[in-house]
C-alpha cells in the first residue's frame, strides 16, 4: 500500500526497507506500485534498501521487477547466491548501489565480518555465476512443479488450509484453519519429521493476526515426498480436528 507508506513518511525519514519478492508469502508488488514507491522516496530524498534474495525466482519472468539499485539512484539491492541459485553453502552475497559514498559506508560497517571471506567460497561463487543460466532454469522448473503440488494439496484440504498462491520465490505462507495455532501444529509436525516455520519465526507480536500461519518451502526435490507425509499426517487427524472445530465427524 504505497499510500500508507507515503502517509507514514516524516520529515526525518531516511530509509524505507523493502522485501521483494516477499518472504514468507512469495508475493510480488505490481510494477506500477514499485515505480510509485520509488517516486515517493525520490521526492523526499529517502533511501530504499530492498532485500532481493528471492529475485530471479519469479514463476513468470514477465513479472520480474527491476533491481532497486538499477531503478533508483538511492536504492540498495541486497542479494545472495543461496536462494535462486541454490548455493547456500557458498555463504556469499552482496549489496549493489550506484552511490560510491554509500557503498563505502556499507564496507566500513561490515568490514570485520567481510574482510577475509573464505577463498573456497569465492571460487564456488565464481563457478555458480558461470553456470547461472543452467542453475536458474533447473531451480525454476523445480519451484514451479512443487508450487503446483502444494497448491493442489491446499485445494484438496481447503477445509483445513488456505493460502494465496505465491508468484515468486520458493516459499509460501499457509493458513491453518484447524483447532490449534501454527506453533502447536509445527511441534506436532516436527515430531513426525516434517518441518515448517510457524508464525513466531516472523513476528513476536501475539496480536498481529498471523498466529495460524506457517511458512512452507518448496524449492527442493524432496518436496513431493514431504507432501505425501503431510497428507498422511492430516488424514490421520482430520476427524479429530473437524470435531474440535465443531463440525462433527
Amino acid at each position: 500500500d504505497v499510500d500508507a507508506v507515503e502517509a507514514a513518511c516524516r520529515p526525518e525519514t531516511k530509509l524505507i526497507l523493502l522485501n521483494q519478492p516477499w518472504n514468507p508469502g512469495g508475493a510480488l508488488m505490481p510494477r506500477a506500485a514499485f515505480d510509485r514507491l520509488v517516486e515517493v522516496a525520490r521526492a523526499r530524498g529517502i533511501w530504499i534498501l530492498c532485500d532481493e534474495v528471492y529475485r530471479l525466482l519469479e514463476h513468470d519472468p514477465a513479472d520480474r521487477l527491476p533491481a532497486m539499485a538499477d531503478a533508483y539512484e538511492r536504492g540498495l539491492s541486497v542479494v545472495a547466491l543461496s536462494k535462486p541459485f541454490g548455493a547456500g553453502g557458498c555463504s556469499v552475497g552482496w549489496v549493489a548501489c550506484r552511490d560510491a559514498a554509500a557503498r563505502q559506508k556499507v564496507v566500513d560497517v561490515q568490514y570485520f565480518g567481510t574482510a577475509c571471506p573464505a577463498r573456497a567460497a569465492e571460487l564456488q561463487a565464481i563457478l555458480v555465476l558461470r553456470a547461472r543460466d543452467e542453475l536458474l532454469d533447473r531451480n525454476l522448473e523445480i519451484v514451479r512443479k512443487n508450487c503446483d503440488l502444494v497448491d493442489a494439496f491446499v485445494r484438496r484440504n481447503a477445509d483445513l488450509f488456505a493460502w494465496t498462491r505465491p508468484r515468486a520465490g520458493a516459499v509460501g505462507f499457509v493458513e491453518f484453519l484447524g483447532p490449534m495455532d501454527s506453533a502447536a501444529l509445527g511441534e506436532a509436525l516436527a515430531a513426525e519429521g516434517i518441518s515448517v516455520k510457524p508464525s513466531y519465526c516472523f513476528s513476536e507480536d501475539d496480536e498481529d493476526g498471523i498466529g495460524q500461519f506457517f511458512r512452507v518451502g518448496f524449492g527442493e526435490t524432496a518436496v513431493p515426498a514431504a507432501l505425501e507425509a503431510l497428507e498422511a499426517f492430516v488424514g490421520a487427524r482430520r476427524a479429530a480436528w473437524t470435531a474440535a472445530k465443531g463440525g462433527g465427524v
